[in-house]
């Protein structure tokens, strides 16, 4: 069994929830839930120009193999939204290089009968992020300079 956990960011402290809990937040708010290791999602507010809600792992669509467990991705839109939302937090910050940094965390759907694993690879060469979401969530909230909640420390 995966790691489970969903936690609220607001008034610049962490709160542990319970599983899916999305209570209303006090903005600029970050939610996320982490889903059996594969999917964290991402709850952004303000929105700014994304749409508020981003993924890392796997999308919903990918990981449950139907079109209809979340809204398409958009991931340019979600970097472009979640690198304003930090720019509240950061103001003069260089927003575009943090949408830039912040690409390479974000999931996109994929179809799931296109995964291959590639025999050749050696096992230990893969990096953790990409097995284990709660580690690339970390790295996420590392690159946003926001402290980690204690049960991701």
């Amino acid at each position: 069994m995966g790691f489970f956990g969903t936690f609220a960011y607001e008034n610049a402290s962490w709160k542990t929830l319970s599983e899916g809990e999305l209570p209303p937040l006090a903005e600029p708010s970050l939610w996320i839930d982490v889903h059996d290791s594969d999917i964290t999602s991402v709850v952004y507010a303000p929105a700014g120009p994304g749409s508020g809600v981003a993924y890392l792992g796997l999308t919903p669509r990918t990981y449950f193999e139907n079109p209809n467990a979340s809204d398409p991705t958009d991931v340019l839109r979600e970097a472009a939204g979640l690198a304003a939302w930090w720019g509240e937090l950061n103001p003069g910050g260089d927003v575009p290089a943090m949408q830039a940094e912040l690409l390479q965390y974000l999931a996109e759907d994929e179809d799931p009968d296109g995964f291959e694993w590639d025999e050749a690879e050696d096992v230990d060469d893969i990096d953790d992020g990409e097995v284990f979401v709660e580690v690339k969530t970390r790295r996420f909230l590392t690159a946003l300079g926001l402290p980690l909640p204690a049960e991701l420390s």
